[in-house]
């Protein structure tokens, strides 16, 4: 087996893996259909992500021939200099190796994040959850047929078909060498994998965005921006979970009790801190550790507080470092906001469903890490990499 494939090379199997995709789309769906009917239901989210459906195959697609369309992430210089002994010194982008992506329920990511994976120069390993199990089986197919159309050994796209044990017992002791794991899901697999991994491991998954309600805030845009943060899809991490108003807001009582109604109306249980206590339709957190929590339902708290500055504190207590938005006409509250909030993303009157590698212009996303090393917020295709040095020189010595 090759040890890094041609830009040429890779970019053939990306487009042809968009037009089986396109070709086999009724496979798939029915695969998934297969999925979703054995599928117990009992987590709303899950199942959200777990369902293909026209959309998700054109965005599949999509995301193959955009990526077939960019430039090679690899060999691209970051650092150049001539040293005074006359050796010429540079570094490069290069590909960490073998990548393995485990994760829940999403069958687009076999597609998506593999392909962003495999674009970057990597061997992937890919690890489902059991429920989507029928869908990845007929997607890594898919795989292996455009490798093997171009005449690319399939071991560079493998699915792993392990149950939990044999899942932990890989990443405490794996029968080949990797050389990062992104686990896609939510805390409980997270943990898991951190627990048992003996190789780097990019945290991405876990939520739970804040809304801070600034004193001085346009109420209508707040209003707009919540419900759309909220309701849009709430299986996604970057979905809101938590509302901070400030005490100070004119007219706060008034625009309460219509933005609960408008939640309420989406069918969205609220939860409110004792100084909210009372707004109709809301009941009293049980306790603060539910500050800590992603909801990925339709479940969000609403808190009054006192200042920007103990938002802040809040936030930075309680949240997943995911993302947070201020709503403020304040153009000087935003920044000390946006500068002082510890998230890989901060908004400023926008809403926290733009944390996505897409809508930040990085053309799709591997996944979106709430790590500061060594890449925050969405890793999108030139994030993928690692780095390596290249001296040339004549006989020169130390």
């Amino acid at each position: 087996m090759k040890t890094i494939l041609t830009i040429k090379e890779r970019n053939n199997v990306l487009s042809t893996m968009a037009k089986l995709i396109r070709e086999e789309s009724e496979a798939i769906l029915t695969a998934n259909k297969q999925d979703l009917e054995a599928y117990s239901g009992e987590d709303l989210a899950m199942e959200d992500r777990l369902k293909v459906n026209d959309a998700k195959i054109d965005g599949m697609i999509n995301s193959l021939e955009e990526l077939a369309s960019q430039k090679d992430p690899l060999g691209q210089e970051r650092f150049h200099f001539t040293h005074d002994n006359g050796m010429e010194v540079s570094n490069k982008t290069a590909p960490f190796g073998t990548v393995m992506i485990i994760y829940e329920s999403r069958p687009d990511v076999t597609v998506e994040a593999a392909g962003i994976a495999f674009k970057s120069g990597n061997k992937i390993l890919l690890k489902g959850g059991k429920e989507s199990l029928n869908s990845n089986l007929v997607i890594t197919d898919l795989w292996h047929r455009a490798l093997a159309m171009h005449s690319i050994d399939t071991d560079w796209m493998t699915y792993l078909k392990f149950n939990r044990q044999e899942t932990q017992e890989f990443l405490a002791n794996p029968t080949e060498p990797i050389d990062l794991i992104v686990p896609r899901g939510g805390e409980r697999l997270i943990a898991f994998v951190k627990e048992h991994a003996t190789c780097p491991v990019v945290v991405s998954g876990r939520g739970n965005n804040f809304v801070y309600v600034h004193k001085n805030a346009d109420k209508e845009l707040a209003k707009k921006v919540i419900l759309n943060a909220k309701t849009a899809k709430i299986s996604a991490c970057n979905a809101l979970d938590k509302v901070l108003i400030d005490k100070d807001l004119e007219g706060k009582t008034e625009f309460l009790n219509e933005l609960t109604a408008m939640l309420q109306e989406q069918d969205v249980e609220i939860l409110t801190d004792e100084a909210l206590k009372g707004l109709e339709g809301t009941s009293i957190l049980e306790s603060d550790d539910i500050w800590y929590k992603e909801f990925l339902d339709y479940k969000i708290v609403i808190g009054e507080t006192s200042s920007l500055e103990d938002a802040v504190a809040w936030i930075n207590k309680y949240s997943g470092g995911h993302s947070s938005s201020i709503i403020t006409t304040e153009n000087s509250a935003a920044e000390q906001f946006m500068i002082n909030v510890d998230a890989a993303a901060v908004y400023h009157n926008a809403s926290t469903r733009f944390t996505d590698g897409g809508q930040l212009g990085l053309g799709g996303e591997l996944a979106i890490s709430t790590d500061k090393l060594h890449q925050r917020g969405p890793i999108g295709l030139q994030h993928l990499v690692t780095n390596k040095w290249y001296i040339h020189g004549a006989g020169q010595i130390r």
